[in-house]
């Protein structure tokens, strides 16, 4: 008798379609952190994966999408961390410190981020701009951020007269600097920003600068 190969379930297509597109997302990353936008070449995206250059621009229609998708899902990682916080038992100190070392560990964890980030500035931020998804992603820590600094102002606690995005991106450029600046930073201080023995040290600064700008005495004009 002759054995015909039992074509795969629609269930199984989806799932070997999901895990391709998730392995090229995976070599892509790496391939455009490591070699910039205009470096990275679909070729050897392709020839680091187990598919082909036509199934890349099946998947994802070409260069340009293959990055944006890339952006997408690394943008997405850290939302899903965000949307995960739960500091609403916390009081508003504990509360901001939690979400500091929130976004310090992850721009720590994931590198990639921080280059790709860096390579979508120097292209002016066009392929987010471009994405409909990034778009509607937003940011949930900016509304954890306005809950806990309306509790801080109502309790008494924080006097600076700061919104949620201007604490966010206080937050953020402590985190990037210390993970982009690293080589740079190193060579000319001889501190390595990421140097795991120091890393506490960093983690609780981080924490204790914002707080003190969020508390700090302040003068009325």
């Amino acid at each position: 008798m002759t054995s015909v190969e039992e074509p795969a379930r629609p269930g199984e297509r989806i799932r070997d379609a999901a895990r391709t597109r998730a392995e090229i997302l995976d070599v892509a990353t790496r391939e455009f952190a490591r070699a910039g936008y205009d470096g990275a070449r679909v070729d050897e995206i392709a020839a680091r994966t187990r598919t082909t250059k036509r199934m890349i621009y099946y998947y994802f229609g070409g260069k340009e999408q293959l990055f944006t998708a890339v952006l997408e899902r690394a943008y997405g990682v850290i939302r899903e961390a965000e949307q995960q916080l739960d500091v609403d038992h916390l009081d508003p100190v504990a509360a901001i410190r939690r979400l500091a070392e929130v976004t310090f560990d992850h721009h720590e964890r994931h590198p990639d981020f921080i280059r790709l980030v860096s390579i979508e500035n120097i292209h002016g931020a066009q392929h987010i701009a471009a994405s409909e998804e990034l778009g509607r992603m937003g940011s949930p820590a900016l509304d954890v951020i306005r809950r806990i600094l309306a509790a801080g102002r109502e309790s008494g606690l924080f006097t600076a007269d700061v919104d949620a995005v201007d604490l966010h991106a206080m937050i953020s450029a402590f985190c990037f600097f210390r993970v982009s600046n690293r080589h740079t930073f190193g060579t000319l201080f001889g501190r390595d920003l990421v140097d795991p023995a120091q890393r506490e040290h960093y983690r609780t600064m981080l924490g204790d600068m914002v707080i003190a700008y969020l508390t700090a005495e302040r003068t009325a004009d």
